[in-house]
């Protein structure tokens, strides 16, 4: 039976948290607010709920999720080779709604799907979703929704979709409500494999990061 927590309490807070570790040490999956959209959170070193998440989903291997971090520091610890325009855009637009897309470390015990090498990192600007990133480490998170409905802007939407597929709910209200803007549109993705190689970076989704901010940062020469 799932439980869901209202954040927006500091009680609520506190035993949501508190249960979601746990949850997430069990390998266990959680529903999290994000600053884009409400996502659903498993250990990214657990490959068995790594696997629960997609099965939740309705997905398979060839969808792997991405990995929220707590910060530029783990950018390194996770990917092989961080060009220096990737850099630049993690400075400006973390945390944030900007997904980046790397080679990852070699020598990285996970199983995150058919990656081909690859891993998409990203920092949340959500209180919320950070304060659990520093606790527990990185978290493959996809949003909070069965494949091919909206992604969830909200916990009840996220609940009806996921149900008991999920053990803790964390609720910090509607997405946009408290985050100051409207972002149901996700995150920004760019694929940056290209740079190390001498080729452009490769806008894979058009975000809340407009393809412009992407352009003015990087350069227009190495925008593919």
């Amino acid at each position: 039976m799932a439980s869901r927590y209202d954040c927006t309490d500091s009680d609520g807070l506190l035993t949501g948290m508190r249960l979601a570790r746990a949850a997430l040490g069990r390998g266990d999956l959680v529903v999290v607010p994000t600053d884009t959209v409400y996502g659903l959170a498993a250990d990214a070193f657990n490959a068995a709920a790594v696997q629960r998440l997609l099965d939740a989903k309705g997905r398979t291997r060839q969808s792997p999720p991405p990995v929220l971090i707590p910060g530029p520091p783990t950018l390194d610890a996770l990917a092989s080779d961080v060009p220096q325009q990737v850099r630049d855009l993690v400075a400006e637009f973390w945390p944030g709604g900007l997904t980046v897309i790397l080679r990852a470390q070699p020598s990285l015990d996970w199983d995150l799907g058919e990656t081909r090498g690859t891993v998409a990192l990203r920092m949340p600007d959500s209180r919320i979703a950070l304060e659990l990133l520093q606790e527990v480490g990185p978290l493959a998170v996809s949003s909070a929704n069965s494949t091919g409905d909206p992604a969830a802007m909200d916990v009840d939407a996220a609940e009806r979709m996921l149900g008991d597929s999920v053990a803790v709910y964390l609720d910090g209200g509607a997405i946009g409500e408290h985050e100051g803007f409207e972002a149901s549109t996700g995150s920004t993705i760019v694929d940056a494999t290209g740079l190390s190689d001498g080729g452009k970076l490769r806008i894979v989704r058009h975000g809340v990061i407009s393809d412009d901010e992407i352009t003015r940062v990087v350069g227009a020469d190495l925008v593919g």
